[in-house]
């Protein structure tokens, strides 16, 4: 089986009325390789007239934007002239690549009626080659991801990009990444193989899990050694897990605010080309 290394709890961090939990990157947690940064927004429930979600227009550069809407809804708008509202269960994917300005915020409707929210971003990196790429925008609903259930349909997997137990991901991506989300029911078992080559995201949002005889509990991260392929999980309540592995493309990583680059005179350039209009316009 393979080892975790450390546990890592998310740290609280929130945002005006936003309560937000990050458990990538902190003081003792900088990357797991591609994978850079993961915000954990809610769950909590808005009253109706509420502001919504406060991210409104700004630049990325370098990297990818993958988020999960568990609950809630965005509304997203980029200078790349994508729009776009993904409702509960849907899930949104940015490539910023050369750079782009972009808002995520929510719906009217949510902001007049309220209701639950649950979101989570993740950031991954992309390798030098592909940081300059053209910016995209994927955003697909609940019933456009693909689903992997076990025989006793007590386990489901929303395959969102790569491939879980076979079944393709909704998402076709610029590097090999396999992520989803993994819901359990109580008294629930999975085993998985993951190459030792490959890094692993294993974050659990709700409940808790054994993986390898370790116990994991909600709002933590597992960091794994690399010394086998097998992964024993089982939950003895509902749970659900936020899992990734890729191969590391062991690089070096700069971070600056929204860009991610892999020198400080490439983030210095980043910032200039900003400013200078070359990620596109902006108008509400």
């Amino acid at each position: 089986m393979r080892n975790i290394k450390k546990l890592h709890k998310a740290e609280y961090r929130p945002m005006g009325d936003l309560e937000t939990w990050s458990p990538l990157h902190t003081r003792n947690l900088q990357m797991i390789d591609p994978f850079i940064f993961l915000n954990h927004h809610g769950p909590q429930i808005y009253p109706p007239n509420n502001n919504g979600l406060p991210f409104g227009a700004h630049p990325h550069r370098g990297m990818e934007t993958v988020t999960f809407i568990l609950d809630g809804d965005i509304s997203h708008k980029d200078s790349g002239g994508h729009e776009s509202v993904i409702e509960s269960g849907g899930v949104q994917w940015m490539t910023a690549g050369s750079g782009l300005i972009h808002a995520e915020v929510s719906s009217d409707k949510f902001k007049k009626e309220g209701g639950p929210l649950e979101i989570l971003q993740l950031w991954v990196n992309l390798p030098k080659r592909l940081k300059m790429t053209k910016p995209q925008y994927y955003g697909k609903q609940k019933d456009e991801i693909s689903i992997w259930k076990s025989d006793d349909k007590k386990v489901t997997a929303e395959v969102v990009s790569g491939s879980f137990k076979g079944v393709k991901g909704a998402f076709d991506t610029l590097t090999p990444i396999n992520l989803s989300v993994v819901k359990f029911i109580p008294d629930t078992n999975l085993e998985l193989q993951i190459p030792k080559t490959e890094n692993i995201f294993f974050y659990v949002i709700k409940g808790e899990l054994e993986v390898n005889e370790i116990k994991v509990p909600a709002l933590h991260l597992a960091d794994f050694s690399k010394n086998d392929e097998i992964l024993h999980i089982s939950a003895s309540e509902e749970s659900i897990l936020l899992l990734g592995h890729a191969k590391p493309f062991e690089e070096k990583v700069v971070f600056g605010g929204p860009f991610v680059m892999n020198s400080e005179d490439e983030l210095d350039q980043a910032y200039e080309d900003y400013k200078a209009g070359k990620m596109g316009s902006w108008s509400e």
